[in-house]
């Protein structure tokens, strides 16, 4: 072991992270607790000044750290990564729909999970491998699709490009666009769900509710694309927040619990006479801004069962196609009621601040 003090110059890629997750990238060994302790102490410097854990490094910078500490031997045998086999590679290979220097799409079938768990061990994390291409590391993700979801799924494909992506999805600037097909059809054409979510009790975390008051704030767009009766009616969703079984829990407690999802809908989620039990819920299209410029806008196709049910209720795909514009949903009567009020408040209260001014005056 070398006791000389180590300096390394930060790389192209690691241009505006912080000093400790450049640690946990390139050092994976080092604790946190061990980054703080080197901050506190002055032996974490960067071109020559201190700096703490979260202090953000430029590429060129150089940065220096002490010794590395002895190596304490772990007896557990590392568990790696099976290798994958041809026909697990091709697999992987046939849902990329999109492919550039910072990113993949890919076209999830439902079914597969994209991250492994309990007794999960087929993913797209696990298949991920076969997609680095001429790359020089494995591809990252970067957001996350609900196993029995399907549809257009982004990999980052460096560590760059996976921290420009993953700020783009916790700022909300990413769109994303759903196809699903729902029980029944809601009286509002074009509308916005505002329910706060949170874990149900007793369920281990795997299942969702909505709780008005320890939920997180959760919204979701919907808008009707066409309608078989009263039966179903086929709608797109877009998310403005993003979290777990959101669409599911919402479109649920509206009354319309989307086809196929008996968690959240019961035994009312399935139709008769034809149509697939699988969930219809498909990320149908996903824009995001380019780490280079430009953007990525990418469309995924249906999976087989669901293209099966829309031309079972007699619809054509080309009907749901329209980008959803950014301007917010009709404004409906209780939305104006509640604006009025709100209005009719303010204005009683500036009233009773000029009552108490002449007052004073006089």
């Amino acid at each position: 072991m070398s006791d000389a003090v180590r300096q390394f110059t930060v790389a192209p890629d690691d241009d505006g992270i912080r000093v400790d997750r450049w640690c946990k990238r390139h050092l994976p060994d080092t604790s946190f607790t061990t980054v703080a302790k080197w901050a506190r102490t002055g032996q974490l410097r960067l071109d020559g000044a201190r700096v703490g854990p979260g202090d953000r490094v430029a590429a060129g910078q150089v940065l220096r750290l002490p010794p590395p500490e002895p190596v304490r031997v772990d007896t557990k045998p590392k568990r790696e990564r099976p290798p994958l086999s041809e026909d697990e590679a091709a697999f992987a290979r046939e849902m990329v729909i999109h492919k550039d220097q910072a990113a993949l799409v890919l076209n999830k079938p439902p079914g597969l999970a994209t991250q492994g768990g309990t007794k999960t061990t087929s993913h797209v994390d696990g298949l991920l491998d076969a997609l680095q291409f001429e790359a020089e590391g494995r591809p990252k993700l970067v957001h996350r699709l609900d196993k029995d979801t399907s549809g257009a799924l982004l990999v980052a494909r460096s560590a760059r490009a996976a921290a420009f992506f993953a700020k783009s999805f916790s700022g909300r600037s990413a769109k994303k666009v759903y196809w699903a097909l729902v029980v029944g059809v809601p009286s509002i054409d074009d509308g916005t769900v505002d329910l706060p979510i949170a874990k149900q009790p007793g369920t281990g975390g795997e299942k969702m509710h909505v709780d008005e008051e320890n939920g997180q704030p959760a919204r979701s767009r919907y808008r009707v694309i066409e309608r078989a009766g009263n039966r179903a009616c086929w709608v797109e969703l877009q998310p403005f927040t993003g979290r777990t079984h959101q669409l599911r829990v919402h479109m649920a407690a509206i009354g319309h619990p989307i086809v196929g999802d008996g968690k959240y809908g019961g035994p009312a989620a399935f139709l008769t006479g034809g149509i697939s039990r699988k969930m219809h819920l498909h990320a149908r299209r996903i824009r995001v801004d380019h780490p280079d410029g430009g953007a990525i806008d990418v469309t995924a196709e249906l999976p087989n069962h669901f293209a099966e049910s829309l031309a079972n209720l007699g619809f054509e795909e080309s009907q749901g196609d329209a980008m959803p514009s950014d301007a917010p949903p009709p404004i409906t009567r209780e939305v104006r009621k509640a604006k009025a009020r709100a209005h009719a408040k303010q204005v009683r209260k500036a009233r009773r601040g000029e009552r108490r001014g002449r007052g004073s005056a006089q």
